[in-house]
């Protein structure tokens, strides 16, 4: 599929692994998402334009590069909150805006409850952040949220990603790029990805029901 990306690279396995065991706890679970956030980064940050610049060395001026792009981070609430810190490690400047979906276990659609998005003056590049690409339709939503907010390039980055969720995406989406980690078998029928690692957002927070 055309613009999505699945990371092979070893350490992404390994991390993987440890992050799918129902055994590892929210501590360990929370680390290794951070640890993938950063590879998935890396990935998804392989594009940006710079510009030259000089600096002073201890010795003597030299010629470098840094990020000429405004980038803009933008979670989706909850589960895409433990991404934020290590691509903010990565790219220091950059915007953190958030928004807010809860899927209605009925309908399975997303219902937004939160947007924080300013009025104009789009970022550059919008990496928008959800650890699993299950249905689509939270992904979906953010997208023409940031879009509509008049982003010209926008990335999707997810830890999982289900068939069927990529499909949503790229049909409506086809010229926004996706990087994941693993591309999964296919969705059950409450929604979660198979074999997936079940909610993230309740492992993430330890916000399971006892």
């Amino acid at each position: 599929m055309r613009n999505v990306f699945e990371l092979h690279h070893p350490l992404v396995q390994h991390h993987l692994a440890l992050l799918r065991d129902r055994n590892t706890g929210a501590a360990e679970f929370r680390r290794l998402l951070q640890r993938l956030s950063l590879l998935l980064a890396y990935e998804a940050s392989k594009d940006l334009d710079l510009r030259e610049i000089e600096v002073e060395t201890p010795l003597m001026p030299a010629a470098a590069r840094v990020i000429r792009q405004r980038i803009g981070v933008v979670p989706i609430l909850r589960a895409g909150l433990g991404m934020v810190d290590p691509i903010v490690t990565l790219i220091p400047d950059a915007e953190v805006w958030h928004l807010g979906f809860y899927r209605d276990e009925k309908t399975l659609r997303p219902v937004e409850y939160y947007r924080k998005l300013p009025d104009g003056d789009p970022v550059d590049v919008s990496l928008v952040l959800d650890p699993m690409l299950a249905t689509g339709g939270s992904a979906v939503a953010a997208l023409e949220a940031v879009y509509r907010w008049g982003v010209p390039v926008v990335k999707l980055l997810a830890m999982i990603a289900s068939p069927e969720g990529l499909r949503k995406v790229h049909t409506q989406f086809p010229r926004t790029q996706v990087y994941v980690c693993a591309i999964d078998t296919r969705l059950n029928d409450q929604g979660y990805i198979l074999p997936g690692l079940g909610d993230a957002g309740d492992r993430m927070f330890n916000a399971h029901a006892h």
